[in-house]
């Protein structure tokens, strides 16, 4: 496995490698997950500086690349984040435009399953400096499911960010929040209990903004109430 950024004598197979196992993932999912394959793959061959481990591109830059809206861009890279695929490295602010960069060993890890079908030298070539059994666990994550995106709404999606970010407190605390309704930039988020509401609209709310505006720059204010 690759255990550190593509650079060196064997970079450039490195990352043709890396681009291909995304491929070849990508054909084998539904046509939704593989555009947002596809476009990550566009975006990293077009605009990642390998030699510093880094995506710095702003939402409408990476909106014309894609043929898209910003609002879409905003979307495809939280849920990108919400995979893991995505890390945050700065957050923009100001002008300044967030850096990421991408999580090649949880992109290869991912994908594994799909090396076979490019051929035994894949799988031998990618596994040949490091053993399986020696691949570290993800920790915080590996006990709770990663949130349900599919219905798109801005809750699905600041969750997965939420959950990529921090599994352990996602799971504690996050997780059980559902939406109630979203009246402007208002969203009302549902707690299992009175305690539990008021201790995430003390601590999460800011961390739960963040979030949300990542994927929908509309909203503006996060309430949790208790689900009676």
């Amino acid at each position: 496995m690759l255990k550190t950024r593509p650079v060196g004598r064997q970079a450039a197979s490195r990352k043709y490698d890396v681009i291909t196992a995304m491929g070849a993932y990508a054909l084998s999912l539904g046509k939704a997950d593989q555009r947002r394959v596809l476009r990550l793959i566009t975006l990293i061959t077009a605009r990642y500086n390998w030699q510093r481990d880094e995506l710095a591109v702003g939402q409408r830059e990476i909106a014309k690349l894609w043929t898209c809206d910003e609002r879409t861009v905003k979307r495809e890279m939280a849920r990108l984040r919400g995979l893991g695929w995505l890390v945050v490295r700065r957050q923009g602010a100001r002008g300044r435009v967030s850096e990421y960069r991408i999580d090649l060993d949880r992109i290869l890890e991912d994908t594994r399953g799909l090396w076979p079908s490019i051929g035994p030298d894949f799988v031998a070539r990618l596994d040949q400096t490091d053993e399986v059994a020696n691949v570290v666990p993800f920790q915080g994550k590996a006990d709770v499911a990663a949130p349900d995106v599919s219905t798109g709404t801005e809750w699905a999606l600041a969750s997965a960010v939420l959950h990529a970010e921090d599994g352990a407190g996602f799971g504690a605390w996050l997780a059980a929040l559902k939406r109630a309704e979203r009246a402007g930039g208002r969203l009302t988020l549902t707690a299992p209990s009175r305690f539990h509401a008021a201790y995430v609209q003390t601590h999460f709310t800011a961390r739960i903004l963040a979030a949300c505006r990542a994927v929908d720059d509309e909203v503006s204010e996060i309430r949790v109430v208790f689900d009676v």
